[in-house]
C-alpha cells in the first residue's frame, strides 16, 4: 500500500472518486494505484504531485517494498 499517497489524498480532503475524477481515470484504476497494485504513468504522478503538494517520489513509495529492504539488512 502507498500510505503516503493515501494520507496526502486525505489531507487534501478528497475521496478516491474525487481524485480519480481529477486525474481523469476510473475509480478502480486509482484504487489500484493507491494500493500499489498498479504503477500508473508519469502524467498521473505529475498531476498527483500538483494536487497534493507532495513530491511524487514520496507518493510512489510502496510500504511492502520498504519492508523487504528492511528484512534484508
Amino acid at each position: 500500500m502507498r500510505k503516503h499517497l493515501k494520507k496526502a489524498r486525505q489531507k487534501a480532503g478528497m475521496t478516491q472518486q474525487q481524485m480519480a475524477d481529477e486525474l481523469d481515470i476510473g475509480l478502480r484504476y486509482y484504487q489500484f494505484i493507491e494500493s500499489g497494485e498498479r504503477i500508473g504513468d508519469f502524467t498521473i504522478w505529475d498531476k498527483l504531485e500538483d494536487i497534493t503538494g507532495v513530491h511524487q517520489r514520496i507518493l510512489r513509495q510502496n510500504e511492502s517494498i520498504h519492508l523487504c529492504k528492511e528484512d534484508s539488512r
